[in-house]
């Protein structure tokens, strides 16, 4: 059976309108929800979605709840399952729009006693300041960068095949929400990457396009885009070559270390 991937970035955040990297963790602008609800009308496979994993970050939470909640399959008696929360899908840089929100204040915001609407169960205590320590995997280096998008997908990969293995002859359909720049890492596609010198991305906000993983490839554990949905987007035109990825993965690398030291401007000491 085959895992459907289907990738969205965050709708737009506070921090996208203002260009104001200082604000810690932003959320949604009335945009950036009108952006998520419409995406909840207009994504055609929500009877399909099996599972609904974010960023933990409030922006791809946010656009996730808005665009998929109450949507799916849900668990077999019907109960529809909360938005899993994983901290490897969270944004490149250590700057405070990128910084996450404690564990505490995340469940006091989105859960109740009543519904739990977030699954913070794979977030340790801490988890939004990892990446400030430079010998974190969370760091903003390419090579951890690399790993933790590994990971991500590798965690990605087990959640589907456990679905598969729990409903045998059915598909796992798992939405990923998470943030432009990141997704480059995770999919492999460097295209629309850099821009003006800086890390960004092509990816528009409230996006969404699928992936699969690649067959017989389980040590890369590598994603590429279906080719219903390169041809949505794209048409006749022709996919980049390796070679041509290669060149533009070596430019992302040479634009990530000039925007660090911008990087280091605006991060500061963090207290929760």
């Amino acid at each position: 059976m085959t895992i459907y991937i289907y990738l969205v970035r965050h709708a737009q955040g506070q921090h996208n309108v203002a260009a104001d990297h200082t604000l810690r963790d932003p959320d949604l602008t009335a945009l950036g929800i009108e952006q998520s609800t419409q995406l909840a009308i207009s994504f055609p496979y929500h009877d399909r979605i099996t599972h609904l994993i974010s960023s933990p970050m409030r922006r791809t939470l946010r656009t996730c709840f808005y665009g998929f909640k109450n949507r799916g399959k849900g668990d077999d008696n019907g109960t529809r399952k909360p938005i899993l929360a994983l901290p490897e899908l969270q944004e490149l840089s250590t700057m405070p729009c990128d910084v996450g929100s404690s564990v505490a204040k995340l469940d006091a915001e989105f859960n109740t006693s009543e519904e739990k609407v977030v699954d913070l169960s794979e977030l340790p205590d801490g988890w939004q300041l990892f990446k400030l320590d430079s010998n974190s995997l969370f760091a903003p280096n390419m090579d951890r960068l690399e790993k933790r998008a590994w990971q991500a997908r590798r965690r990605l990969r087990e959640i589907g095949q456990k679905y598969e293995r729990d409903h045998p002859g059915q598909d796992a359909h798992i939405v990923v929400v998470s943030h432009g720049a990141f997704i480059h890492f995770l999919t492999g596609d460097w295209e629309g990457m850099t821009k003006e010198g800086q890390a960004g991305t092509d990816w528009r906000n409230a996006e969404w396009r699928v992936f699969e993983f690649v067959e017989g490839d389980e040590d890369e554990v590598r994603l590429r885009e279906t080719e219903e949905s390169w041809r949505r987007r794209k048409g006749d035109t022709p996919r980049l070559t390796e070679t041509q990825q290669r060149e533009l993965k070596t430019n992302v690398e040479k634009v990530l270390e000039e925007d660090k030291k911008e990087w280091k401007k605006v991060t500061v000491c963090f207290q929760e």
